[in-house]
C-alpha cells in the first residue's frame, strides 16, 4: 500500500495510558514500566518503545494529559492480531487493567 511517496510495509499500534491516582507512586510506576517492557518479548512485535510525555511547551493542539504511551510496530496486521491474543499481552491486561483511569488505542496502516 502506498501513502504519499512511502511504501508502508507495517502496522503501528499506539496505546496511551492514564493511570489512576493511587497508581501514580514510584513503585507502581516502576512495575507498570516493567510490564510494558515485557510486551516487547512477544515474538510478533517487530519494534517500538514506551515513553512519557515530552517536556515541551504547552500548545493547544497537544494532549499531554496521559501518563505513558506505548508504540509497537508489527510487520503485518496479522502479526498484530496474533499479539492481541498472545498470553503475554493478555497477562499484561489482566495485571494492570484496574490501574487505568483511561486507555486510548490508535492503529496506523
Amino acid at each position: 500500500m502506498i501513502r504519499g511517496e512511502l511504501l508502508v510495509l507495517r502496522m503501528d499500534h499506539h496505546v496511551y495510558f492514564w493511570l489512576k491516582a493511587e497508581n501514580q507512586h514510584p513503585a507502581d510506576r516502576a512495575r507498570f514500566e516493567q510490564g510494558m517492557a515485557e510486551l516487547f518479548k512477544i515474538p510478533q512485535v517487530a519494534g517500538g518503545r514506551w515513553a512519557v510525555p515530552a517536556k515541551v511547551p504547552e500548545r493547544p493542539v497537544c494532549d499531554q494529559s496521559w501518563d505513558y504511551a506505548l508504540t509497537m510496530r508489527f510487520a503485518s496486521i496479522g502479526d498484530h492480531d496474533i499479539y492481541q491474543d498472545h498470553p503475554g499481552h493478555q497477562h499484561f491486561i489482566g495485571k494492570f487493567k484496574d490501574w487505568w483511569a483511561k486507555v486510548l488505542v490508535t492503529d496506523l496502516e
